[in-house]
């Protein structure tokens, strides 16, 4: 599997999923993930809500989650945890990858090795 989710993040997109459903017979929604080129350290997540995959993604089903996954991007998010976390201090998705090599403070940028384009500052 190319990602996957804890529970907490299972349900947190779970009832989002449902709330942003407009009426009973809408299309079935599910979040994509992808990187893009970005961020402090290269790399960027991105995750954002769709009906429709693009013709080339790879489709997971967990926890009655459809979840795409940008094949381009799939090698840099193989094994990737997405969690949900809720602090004083933070609060919101969690990714835990095993191919970044470093990550930035806010947890949304990434490097992975050799491979990593040139990251931006985080203030920019």
């Amino acid at each position: 599997m190319t990602v996957s989710l804890t529970q907490k993040a299972a349900e947190r997109l779970s009832s989002f999923l449902q709330e942003t459903a407009t009426d009973k017979h809408q299309k079935a929604k599910g979040i994509r993930v992808s990187v893009k080129d970005g961020g402090c350290n290269g790399y960027e997540y991105a995750m954002n809500i769709t009906s429709k995959p693009a013709s080339d993604d790879l489709v997971i089903q967990q926890d009655n989650i459809t979840i795409y996954v940008d094949a381009k991007s799939a090698p840099l998010l193989q094994g990737m945890v997405i969690d949900f976390i809720e602090g004083v201090m933070e609060s919101g998705f969690k990714f835990t990858n095993p191919n970044a090599t470093n990550t930035c403070g806010c947890g949304k940028s990434f490097q992975a090795g050799d491979c990593t384009p040139n990251g931006v500052p985080c203030n920019q």
